[in-house]
């Protein structure tokens, strides 16, 4: 007990902070979504480190929140990378729109739409001169479209061109095993050398499958390891 105690504290201690910064305190406080602290300092360090101007990728978005907290790191490191996010905004169990919320009248399908209604008003207000796109797919039909090279149109109703190299990755969508591994496929394959991936949830102690793939990856020798701060934020090395 007092060794897995001293353990836990040690992790704590260790752990890589983000800098005090009054923005984003009243951010989270008003924008809703489910971030951990760590993930503030694996964003900045890798935007710090971009290998170059290309895009970033943003697969998950929900209300907004990493999405606004990429495009404040970025306007404060005087990045001018375009920020492309996808969702669909259809969540694990949610597929069917008629179903209820369980003790509720809402639907989900309602509830759909109050999220996507959510995201669009936050990032208007809070990332409105940094605005990212956003396309409505899931991941796989976004992957899909950007290796197409598509013409889409985001839901702001601006157009923007998919396709090419990017330079970062944040990975927040289904967190499945074979979801969290296609994601990371396909990130891999248009990622460009020296390029970082971060992982949500991918903590060595998470409940979540997307610890799979980091036990994976860290088998090879083609990404490093820079943080696991406790998710884990890696860099393409080849």
């Amino acid at each position: 007990m007092h060794v897995r105690l001293l353990k836990k504290a040690w992790e704590m201690l260790r752990k890589k902070q983000p800098k005090p910064c009054e923005f984003i305190d009243w951010l989270k406080f008003a924008n809703p979504g489910m971030l951990e602290n760590g993930n503030l300092y694996c964003i900045e360090y890798a935007i710090e480190h971009l290998p170059s101007s290309r895009p970033l990728i943003e697969i998950g978005s929900f209300c907004g929140l990493s999405t606004n907290l990429i495009s404040f790191y970025l306007q404060k490191n005087g990045k001018t990378n375009p920020l492309i996010t996808s969702d669909k905004w259809i969540f694990e169990g949610s597929e069917n729109p008629q179903k209820l919320l369980e003790g509720s009248t809402i639907t989900h399908g309602e509830y759909r739409t109050f999220v996507k209604e959510s995201y669009i008003r936050n990032i208007s207000f809070f990332s409105r001169d940094c605005l990212p796109y956003t396309v409505e797919k899931l991941s796989d039909d976004f992957f899909a479209a950007w290796k197409a090279g598509m013409l889409e149109t985001d839901v702001l109703g601006r157009q923007i061109q998919l396709g090419g190299l990017i330079s970062f990755a944040y990975i927040d969508g289904n967190h499945s095993y074979e979801n969290a591994k296609r994601d990371f496929e396909n990130v891999d394959s248009i990622l460009e050398t020296g390029g970082f991936i971060l992982f949500d949830d991918s903590a060595d102690s998470s409940e979540w499958e997307v610890r799979r793939v980091i036990s994976e990856l860290k088998r090879g020798s083609r990404y490093e390891v820079v943080a696991a701060n406790p998710n884990y934020l890696v860099k393409k090395l080849r």
